[in-house]
């Protein structure tokens, strides 16, 4: 059965693709639940700690705020996903990924509270990304690599938008998971990721120790902080699943894009110039561009500037 699917899968890309979209619709709606929950589940879990050192922090007027309308046990899974307006839980039929917003037309099915359009944009996305990773790289453990790397930029991308966090168990999880992936499958032709466990050991490395390396000369130039240390981790995940030859392409590509955005949010909407921006986006959209393009960019590049023939 499953050789039967195998085979069916890599005779038709297309089909492929398709039921890698549907996949990804559902994987999207789970990770609108992470972006959501996530940071409440950390922020809750410091406090805690913070409090059996300080009990005073368990009283502060934030730890009642964050609490306000979010239900005491949190996780996950747990409890049933609600209408942040009137807390009534979201029947399975109004959580269908896309179709149920749609559907509702972007409200609450009871107390009739607009719905956010961020959540089927999410749904929508990872199932769009996640039937391109399927085509460009075809059935089989490149393309299971690939998306499992598109579904974790996803969710930081989102947490850090929305609270300039990128969580360690998401971070970490993805730069371990890059290592053992070049350990127990290696580089295989044609593919970019997984590479060979010499170049993820590097990569990962290199990933972290470069943007330490430019945290601290800048903080110790400027006096000011440039970035947190969630984008060395998720840089040295990066580099864990595309080797260290590729980071220097992410970090052109993350870096213009953060330039390019942050001078037209400024021009624009009269952005703040000293109010924080997160990397985090940039750096997962420039790493997921490597990952998918990441060869044939450097060699249009070298092309261009007369580097190779």
């Amino acid at each position: 059965m499953l050789n039967d699917l195998a085979v069916l899968y890599t005779d038709n890309p297309a089909l492929f693709a398709g039921s890698v979209f549907l996949l990804g619709l559902m994987i999207g709606s789970f990770l609108n639940v992470v972006i959501y929950r996530l940071p409440i589940m950390l922020e809750r879990d410091w406090r805690a700690q913070a409090a059996e050192l300080l009990p005073s922090v368990g009283d502060t007027a934030a730890t009642a705020s964050m609490a306000q309308a979010v239900p005491e046990r949190l996780t996950l899974s747990t409890p049933r996903s609600a209408c942040p307006a009137c807390q009534t839980p979201i029947k399975a039929w109004q959580n269908i990924p896309v179709a149920s917003w749609l559907l509702l037309r972007g409200r609450c099915a009871f107390c009739k509270a607009k719905i956010s359009l961020r959540y089927p944009l999410v749904e929508l996305a990872t199932g769009l990304l996640s039937a391109w990773v399927a085509w460009r790289f075809g059935f089989g453990a490149p393309a299971a690599c690939g998306l499992l790397v598109t579904w974790a930029l996803i969710a930081l991308t989102g947490i850090d938008i929305d609270h300039q966090l990128l969580p360690d168990g998401i971070t970490l999880a993805l730069m371990w998971a890059g290592l053992a992936a070049a350990v127990m499958v290696g580089p295989i032709a044609g593919s970019p990721i997984p590479v060979s466990a010499h170049d993820a050991i590097i990569g990962a490395v290199s990933g972290y120790a470069s943007l330490w390396l430019v945290f601290h000369t800048f903080r110790l130039i400027t006096g000011k902080e440039g970035m947190g240390y969630g984008d060395f981790k998720l840089f040295a995940a990066l580099g864990a699943w595309l080797g260290w030859k590729l980071l220097p392409l992410v970090i052109l590509l993350s870096a213009a894009t953060g330039a390019v955005l942050g001078i037209l949010m400024i021009v624009l909407r009269g952005r703040d110039r000293s109010a924080p921006m997160p990397f985090g986006p940039y750096l997962a959209a420039a790493g997921w561009l490597a990952m998918m393009y990441g060869d044939v960019l450097v060699n249009g590049y070298l092309r261009v500037s007369g580097l190779k023939h």
